[in-house]
């Protein structure tokens, strides 16, 4: 958008509401983003919280580990 353009928006009104179009559209982008490193800080802390866990040696036996052969 040129300076002309910009003058002639502000003068007829439009930017007034131009701008507001920008805010929405900035809060919208950073909602996003925000959510996005959210849900990746959620994903790696279910993921330490799964390799932490007690694994039980109930079911391995001597079959379950060599029945291939």
């Amino acid at each position: 958008m040129t300076e002309q353009e910009m003058i002639q928006l502000k003068y007829s009104g439009e930017l007034s509401t131009m701008t507001d179009y920008i805010n929405v559209s900035v809060q919208a982008i950073g909602i996003l983003i925000a959510g996005i490193i959210i849900w990746r800080l959620i994903i790696r802390y279910q993921n330490k919280k799964l390799n932490t866990r007690f694994k039980s040696d109930y079911f391995e036996s001597s079959y379950s580990k060599h029945w291939r052969k």
